[in-house]
């Protein structure tokens, strides 16, 4: 296996599951991700997306922001099918992520949530965790690697074979996020990964973010934080109420004359 530095998160061409051709004959699409006409309804009848449309370049940093209840993460979580979204609505590469196998496509779309679920047990078991399952095992050189690229200074064999349990909050953050990069994922799903963190730990996290996007990973970020969307974002989605409110570059956006728009960009919500 490449070592990470090395690996370029290109397009693997993602393939469907069954015989079924991708969508437009296999065209790639110039999106690294696609969502056309996202919808959700709840278990009692109530709407929770209204037809989300939006694109994610590949090599971008793409924000989903929005007050709470707004489906940030809704949205987010159908990306990777933690909710199965209806066919043809999201695409990765321009295949329809329904006729993926879903364990390919979790291996390829990583995911870091706001709070760090990490297995009991030992760093280095959590980050070794993804590979073993394929049959591959890191070595002690390489889980050191993957940490170090998840911001952890100097992570040593001490470090390895620490319980999660002894762990900071920001070091199990940081771990978590090494455990999805064991994975050697295409696309990083963020779902308020510093909501909890001190802003140290938080910047730490930003600076390992963007050092992902400048080697080619595609990343979509959800935040509450607008100045961290500023800070690592280059386009964002707006969403309220389950709708697209805008989308766009973050020069866009901040070039609107739409007031409501306004207030999310300059993080004067309501």
């Amino acid at each position: 296996m490449e070592m990470l530095k090395d690996c370029k998160y290109a397009s693997s061409a993602f393939q469907p599951s069954s015989s079924q051709p991708a969508e437009q004959n296999n065209v790639k699409s110039e999106s690294k991700i696609r969502v056309e006409g996202l919808t959700r309804t709840a278990a009692n009848g109530l709407p929770i997306l209204h037809g989300v449309s939006l694109r994610v370049k590949a090599g971008g940093v793409h924000g989903l922001i929005g007050p709470s209840g707004s489906g940030k993460s809704t949205v987010l979580r159908a990306l990777n099918r933690l909710w199965e979204p209806p066919p043809g609505t999201v695409f990765i590469d321009g295949v329809d992520c329904t006729k993926m196998d879903v364990v390919s496509l979790r291996r390829h779309v990583g995911m870091v949530f706001q709070s760090a679920c990490l297995f009991d047990g030992l760093v280095a078991y959590n980050v070794r965790y993804g590979p073993s399952l394929r049959g591959i095992h890191l070595s002690d050189e390489r889980v050191e690697e993957l940490l170090l690229k998840a911001g952890i200074s100097e992570p040593d064999k001490n470090f390895l074979s620490k319980s999660v349990n002894e762990l900071s909050g920001g070091e199990a953050q940081r771990v978590s996020l090494a455990r999805s990069l064991a994975n050697e994922p295409e696309v990083l799903l963020l779902d308020e990964p510093t909501s909890s963190l001190d802003p140290l730990s938080t910047r730490i996290v930003e600076s390992t973010v963007l050092e992902l996007q400048a080697e080619g990973l595609t990343v979509v970020l959800v935040s509450h934080n607008m100045d961290q969307v500023n800070r690592i974002a280059n386009t964002a989605t707006i969403l309220l109420k389950g709708s697209v409110l805008q989308t766009g570059s973050l020069e866009e956006l901040k070039a609107t004359d739409n007031a409501v728009v306004q207030q999310f960009i300059t993080g004067h919500m309501d």
